[in-house]
């Protein structure tokens, strides 16, 4: 065998040899490819996964704060309604005629004189004039003197003579005791 002959078989056997790392080399490349394809898709579905678990928790929480506004809102809204329908008790009540007014100054005058029997009476000055009627013409009330007026919208304030004792007996504070005790219940009819 000669020289080329022998040059021929190492360049064919080189030839065979590259050919063969040539085609492990793409089968590798072919097989990372893969690899990394099958990665970026494994990568791009926790990414989509993700993005959407973030957009849930983000929607619940826009939901949930949107609702609580609402709610606040409500809770205002109703809080003012009674509010008003608070004050315009108290306008009506102050606007009722004065024999209602002398009736009650009677009638709370009653269910004071347990507690003190003589003391000083304080009133609006709208029905100052009413109590002293009232004192005045009642012998049963005559442990009692008419005070100076107080800012109240109707009823009394009775105080004992050495002031140690005082009745609130205003409508006000009728009212207010109504109103905590009630509240819930017209809070339910009004708004259920």
């Amino acid at each position: 065998m000669g020289l080329e002959a022998v040059i021929g078989e190492i360049r064919s056997k080189g030839q065979k040899e590259a050919d063969a790392i040539r085609e492990g080399a793409k089968k590798e490349v072919s097989r990372i490819l893969a690899d990394s394809q099958l990665k970026a898709e494994k990568i791009k579905l926790a990414a989509e996964e993700s993005v959407e678990k973030n957009i849930t928790i983000i929607e619940s929480q826009e939901i949930s704060a949107a609702n609580l506004i609402v709610k606040r809102e409500l809770l205002n809204s109703q809080k003012e309604l009674l509010d008003q329908v608070y004050q315009n008790t108290l306008k009506t009540l102050q606007a009722l005629p004065e024999n209602f007014h002398r009736e009650t100054i009677k009638s709370l005058l009653h269910g004071a004189m347990g507690q003190i029997p003589e003391g000083i009476v304080h009133c609006s000055a709208r029905d100052m004039q009413v109590l002293k009627d009232v004192i005045g013409q009642n012998s049963e009330f005559k442990g009692y003197t008419s005070g100076n007026p107080v800012n109240i919208e109707g009823g009394i304030i009775v105080e004992s003579r050495d002031g140690t004792l005082q009745i609130d007996s205003s409508y006000r504070t009728f009212l207010n005791q109504v109103w905590e005790t009630g509240l819930k219940d017209a809070s339910d009819i009004l708004f259920g």
